[in-house]
């Protein structure tokens, strides 16, 4: 079976700027892979790359098995993506985005019925089935989100800062869920700006300038960069930066 993830010297420029330098990396079927780095990193435009919706300039990236030159819409019903913005429709309810999103899974009728039982079910919202999305708790929406990316049974699942803005005991709560999904077989790319995450990952990157600058499970690189803390690793590499704030 191939790799979830597989990239050699992948790169991508936007005339004389390169965004991406030559990244190379890999990885593991049922793993929680941490994609790290400030903004402008270059972290953004790799995800951009791998969930098919932007072709690289050069180098070579295979994702679920499929090249990201040739086979994008491939990727794209071979993952699931959940953004740090919220992005289902808020003005729509609860069963209304689960049968929208099962239907543009390619969800059979039957299957998202199923789906939307065993949905409801899962997250206790029977009760908030019918109400529109704009009134849940942020709390309940990133729950309802990270499950509709999953609806398809995803090889692959990528998160954008999953739990920016909610309180700490809903963070511990989403991690719980990433660890269950992990432990099943499902591969996760999650990028977060709090560094304690970054502890609960096996592997993590850190991109700076464009180039993955360290790449290691956590106590790998704390001991090789001598630190405490992964926040620590993460400001000792990133204070060098030449670039920032570009959101790339």
């Amino acid at each position: 079976m191939s790799l979830p993830i597989k990239t050699e010297n992948l790169t991508k420029k936007f005339g004389d700027f390169t965004a991406v330098d030559q990244v190379t990396f890999e990885v593991d079927r049922g793993e929680i892979f941490g994609f790290l780095g400030a903004n402008g990193a270059g972290k953004t435009t790799t995800i951009r790359i791998l969930t098919g919706l932007l072709a690289p300039t050069s180098g070579d990236a295979r994702v679920a098995g499929c090249d990201v030159y040739t086979q994008q819409e491939q990727i794209k019903s071979q993952i699931g993506y959940m953004s740090q913005l919220f992005s289902l429709y808020r003005d729509l309810t609860v069963r209304e985005n689960i049968r929208l999103f099962g239907g543009i899974y390619g969800l059979s009728k039957t299957e998202i019925k199923r789906k939307t039982k065993s949905l409801l079910e899962r997250l206790d919202m029977q009760d908030r089935a019918d109400f529109e999305v704009a009134s849940l708790p942020l709390g309940w929406k990133q729950k309802l989100a990270f499950s509709i990316a999953l609806m398809h049974d995803p090889q692959l699942l990528f998160l954008d800062e999953p739990t920016s803005g909610v309180d700490p005991i809903t963070r511990r709560q989403f991690w719980e869920q990433i660890y269950e999904v992990a432990s099943q077989g499902t591969t996760i790319l999650v990028t977060t700006h709090y560094m304690d995450e970054a502890e609960y990952c096996d592997r993590t990157s850190i991109m700076v300038d464009g180039r993955i600058e360290a790449l290691g499970s956590p106590d790998e690189l704390k001991q090789k960069y001598q630190k405490k803390t992964m926040n620590d690793v993460f400001v000792s590499l990133a204070r060098n930066a030449e670039r920032g704030g570009g959101g790339t």
